[in-house]
């Protein structure tokens, strides 16, 4: 069985052999050849500040130029985006109604389009082992601070183990919202979700938030591709996924990217569309894993990379539209969370370059309201990119 993210940041503390310093180095190739990396480097953000296990980072386009982080344990800070900030504060604190086990918490954050005028935002936290949920606050009168009692609860998920829990969301170009659930946990899909479509597990979900219908707290669009499919969850927008770690839609064409965290041997990358099966389990990759590995109707990966040289768990980040990084610019930038690397992508999937060796615990990506670029690591600073 594969070590899963957390359990794998547990090892690394134990042995020695990474060193979470920040530092970049030459790698190797897998000829043995040394592999220089691009003229680029990480610094600290917000070198004042430090932060527990970082896992969301957002920024709403409200006009106010802040960073809000949600941290594993429950808690999601504010603070303003300016690299000498030495201060922030509390906007909500969700850790007296959470399970942290394995990879559960506070998982994902995501702003509503119109939250300067409705002031609505969106978690997905655990707040059992065996229940996953998404919610909806409100801010206070207060702009630095959420009413913690304005919670809205849209949806709840049954968690048969604590891990693959995916999490994050995201609100698409089209003005819905975007779920990412793994399997369920354990190791090969015991539960046998990836490719049952009677539950959410192991799929990218698509609700709308802004109506309610059927006795629900949102509505399904009715342009989602399994409506009226009989013994079919019809808020499934795609699926086959075994733990999508971390989403993010392109600012410039809207193509929605997904890291999917692999089993013992390949991590991959997913451009999801409407209906899309990628295959999990009966493919890890392009690898067959299970049963009669009938490719049929199924999605390969746009690109995928194989569990050696360190590389064991995929962090899914961004297509960089900012303007900082000229070097990053129309790439898909992401990373690995125990072996630390980060590499930028081309679109199609013929390039993959690696631009930072960090070996960092690299748990998320984010971007600000200039489409500036973040990691979040879990030595509990949040880096960016700068030319060297």
């Amino acid at each position: 069985m594969r070590l899963f993210p957390f359990y794998c940041l547990l090892l690394m503390l134990v042995f020695s052999s990474c060193n979470n310093d920040g530092g970049s180095d030459t790698i190797m190739d897998d000829d043995g050849e040394s592999m220089e990396e691009a003229a680029l480097g990480l610094v600290n953000a917000f070198p004042q500040l430090s932060f527990s296990q970082p896992l969301d980072l957002q920024s709403p386009d409200d006009g106010t130029n802040r960073i809000f982080v949600a941290e594993k344990g429950g808690r999601i800070r504010v603070f303003t985006n300016e690299p000498t900030v030495n201060e922030d504060t509390v906007f909500l604190d969700l850790s007296a109604n959470l399970s942290t086990v394995s990879e559960q918490g506070l998982l994902g954050l995501a702003f509503h389009p119109n939250y300067q005028s409705n002031g609505f935002f969106y978690v997905y936290y655990t707040p059992t082992a065996g229940l996953s949920q998404v919610s909806r606050f409100t801010v206070s009168a207060n702009a630095a601070i959420a009413d913690a009692a304005s919670e809205l609860v849209l949806l709840e998920i049954p968690q048969p183990a604590t891990n693959h829990n995916g999490g994050q969301i995201a609100f698409g170009p089209d003005g819905y919202l975007y779920i990412a659930l793994g399997d369920g946990g354990g190791g090969g899909d015991p539960f046998e979700n990836g490719q049952d479509r009677s539950t959410l597990l192991g799929s990218i979900l698509r609700i709308d938030v802004d109506s309610q219908e059927n006795g629900l707290n949102y509505s399904i669009p009715k342009d989602n591709p399994f409506i009226g499919e009989p013994n079919v969850r019809e808020e499934i927008y795609a699926y086959g996924l075994r733990n999508p770690w971390r989403i993010s839609f392109d600012t410039q064409t809207g193509e929605l990217w997904t890291g999917d965290v692999g089993q013992n041997a390949i991590e991959e990358i997913d451009v999801v569309v409407s209906g899309g099966n990628y295959g999990w389990p009966i493919f890890e990759g392009t690898r067959c894993f299970s049963g009669d590995c009938n490719d049929t109707g199924l999605i390969d990966p746009i690109f995928e990379y194989a569990q050696d040289n360190g590389d064991r768990s995929i962090t899914g980040g961004f297509v960089y539209r900012g303007t900082t990084v000229p070097s990053l610019q129309g790439k898909y930038i992401y990373g690995d969370f125990v072996s630390g690397r980060i590499w930028a992508l081309e679109l199609d999937g013929t390039l993959n370059e690696l631009v930072e060796a960090s070996r960092l615990n690299i748990a998320s990506f984010g971007t600000d309201t200039s489409q500036e670029l973040y990691v979040c690591a879990f030595d509990g600073s949040i880096y960016k990119f700068q030319e060297n």
